[in-house]
């Protein structure tokens, strides 16, 4: 989660430490009884898993006739009545003429616009995901929420009434509610419909994780709501942190609360008394509605639930909530997967919680990023920087997500020179045109096309599960949040040409089009990964690394099948040599990440070109 513009991290050290660091790291993948002691619950299949990531409101517009109204959206009071929500094919920065009306700048009135995405539009599109090679799906907050992200959830037991056909029964329905008494919730049409995607999904070998928001709720969840109107004589008193209470001997409102880094739109649930797990009110309802979503059926048999949860900020959630939690999730569905937002070193919070698996921000993420993207990490640097796994964990392989710069904007506007931080990536630098004046927000030129064919394919190689964000595939560009959250680039629609920009200075139009060529590469290095044992499940061993010519080689062995992947980040060609090979052992070129001419000459040396990724398959005899 990414209000506050969190800067994208990473690490770079000293090559020395560096080295000292990755003789420390277990590259092996590990024996199923080692992975099974460290977490019961960690789930086989997510090693096989390709990711998609879903931001519901803009991924497709399936069903027009459950499209938001001005009522519905947070701060709904702000915008004038000529609101309406927005055709999903117009320059993005262009703005309609109620957000004139309501505020000068671009980034005054974005945060209002809706486009109207929905489950309806998911399900539409499954045959496109499925035919992309994804296996597995991350939906961002599903939750009713009058916000566009939704982790201001107003109810955790239902599914946006906007996403589903009928939002005004639906709202009826949650009205006869009690809150916090689960017996008295009842199934809308929206969450009717979700359940009927989970069974599509699952129709189709797909599997599905939802994100759970457990530190904060919005202001219109019914039990901070009732906690603000009734104050010290609302039961739900306990429930949050409050730090003021209205003095009923004065008219001027006093009452004052935490918010989660200080936001007051989301204000933060209380801990326990001892500090060790959350408040007993909040603890046993995020139970409740786990149990809702994971057994829906309430029979036992969680092959109708959803397959995990992505849990959001979850540092700031007890350590002590977490372990009873995952003990729960456990015992409802062994299978499931729980991966935690942890931007910093996870290890201490993974021991103690019991997630799954991460999402993988410092072994992936950032060390990618400095050598893919901003060419300033050198390889040799970079294999000391991503270990195979942690803790035997399969965690979650991103680059790009809600809270990031789009992948292909991270290109455009890639840093040069050293770091401001020995320990970070200083990724302030490429934040977004509000924090950086300089922001370049331009489209993907051809060269840069092709390094971020060089990150999908270390994604779709590397030991973990990898993901990919919506519209990567397609071609879509833009700075971090809300230029992250634009509406998918469909292959059926029109868009306008892109003409304006936020800050109102000069830009030259480009063209906004679904890119058929980007899209098939995806596909072809999903299928890549889908087709090879080794890629899902093989061991990693670092094979080769060029300081001098930015090329790195690393191979993937499961059983006697050995994938062979080459990078060559530089721009000069770069000579590698297949090391090791066995008699009889035949290497065949399997994948390429450009139209260029790689061969693997009889001495098993290979020459790559600039900015080409490739892939050797092998197998040993006799093994």
């Amino acid at each position: 989660m990414n209000y506050k513009s969190l800067s994208r991290q990473g690490c770079r050290v000293c090559l020395l430490v560096a080295i000292l660091f990755w003789a420390a790291c277990d590259t092996s993948e590990p024996a199923p009884e080692e992975e099974s002691a460290r977490s019961a619950c960690t789930p086989d299949w997510v090693r096989d898993a390709v990711f998609y990531q879903i931001f519901p409101e803009r991924f497709r517009n399936g069903d027009p006739g459950n499209d938001p109204v001005r009522a519905s959206i947070a701060n709904s009071d702000q915008a004038p009545d000529s609101w309406h929500i927005m055709p999903w094919t117009v320059d993005w920065y262009a703005r309609a003429d109620w957000e004139k009306a309501m505020g000068e700048g671009f980034y005054d009135t974005v945060f209002h616009r809706r486009y109207g995405g929905d489950l309806q539009g998911v399900l539409d599109k499954l045959d496109y995901l499925q035919d992309l090679g994804i296996t597995a799906v991350y939906f961002n907050p599903l939750f009713h929420a009058r916000s566009l992200h939704k982790y201001d959830g107003t109810s955790f037991h239902h599914i946006d009434p906007y996403f589903g056909p009928d939002p005004a029964g639906d709202l009826i329905l949650m009205d006869l509610e009690t809150g916090d008494d689960p017996q008295s919730w009842v199934w809308t049409q929206a969450d009717s419909l979700f359940l009927e995607l989970i069974d599509q999904m699952h129709t189709r070998g797909m599997r599905l994780i939802i994100d759970g928001v457990f530190n904060h709720t919005g202001r219109e969840f019914f039990a901070f709501a009732d906690l603000a109107s009734q104050q010290t004589a609302s039961r739900f008193g306990d429930w949050y942190k409050v730090t003021a209470w209205d003095n009923p001997a004065t008219e001027e409102s006093e009452f004052d609360y935490e918010g989660w880094w200080g936001y007051k739109p989301l204000p933060e649930y209380a801990d326990s008394e001892d500090g060790l797990t959350l408040a007993p009110g909040p603890a046993a309802y995020v139970h409740a509605i786990t149990r809702r979503w994971m057994d829906p059926n309430g029979d036992g048999d969680p092959s109708d639930g959803v397959d995990g949860w992505r849990l959001d900020v979850a540092t700031d959630v007890p350590a002590g909530f977490w372990r009873a939690w995952h003990e729960e999730v456990c015992s409802l569905n062994p299978s499931a997967y729980t991966v935690a937002e942890i931007w910093d070193d996870p290890t201490q919070l993974l021991a103690e919680a019991g997630f799954g698996g991460v999402m993988n921000y410092q072994q992936f993420a950032y060390p990618v990023t400095g050598y893919l993207i901003d060419a300033t990490l050198k390889p040799a640097v970079l294999a000391s920087l991503m270990p195979a796994t942690v803790e035997g964990i399969p965690n979650l392989n991103l680059i790009d997500s809600h809270d990031t710069d789009r992948l292909a904007s991270m290109i455009v506007n890639a840093a040069s020179g050293a770091y401001e931080r020995a320990d970070r990536f200083d990724f302030d630098h490429a934040s977004g045109p509000r924090g950086n004046a300089v922001y370049k927000l331009r489209k993907p030129n051809e060269r840069e096309r092709l390094i971020q064919r060089l990150v999908v394919l270390l994604q779709m190689t590397w030991t973990g599960a990898p993901m990919v964000y919506y519209g990567s595939e397609s071609g879509m560009w833009g700075a971090d949040d809300p230029d992250d959250r634009m509406p998918m680039v469909w292959d059926d629609l029109d868009y306008a040409d892109r003409t304006h920009h936020p800050l109102d200075r000069p830009k030259a139009a480009e063209s906004v089009a679904f890119d058929s060529s980007l899209h098939d590469y995806y596909r072809k290095a999903a299928d890549l990964r889908n087709n090879y044992a080794a890629l899902r499940r093989g061991a990693v061993q670092m094979a080769s690394a060029s300081d001098t010519t930015m090329a790195w080689m690393f191979e993937r062995t499961y059983e006697n099948e050995r994938m062979i992947v080459m990078i060559n980040r530089g721009d000069q060609s770069s000579q590698v040599h297949l090391s090791d090979l066995d008699p009889g052992e035949s290497p065949e070129l399997v994948f390429v990440s450009r139209d260029a001419e790689v061969i693997v000459e009889q001495d098993s040396t290979v020459m790559l070109p600039p900015l080409t990724g490739a892939v050797v398959h092998t197998i040993r005899p006799g093994n």
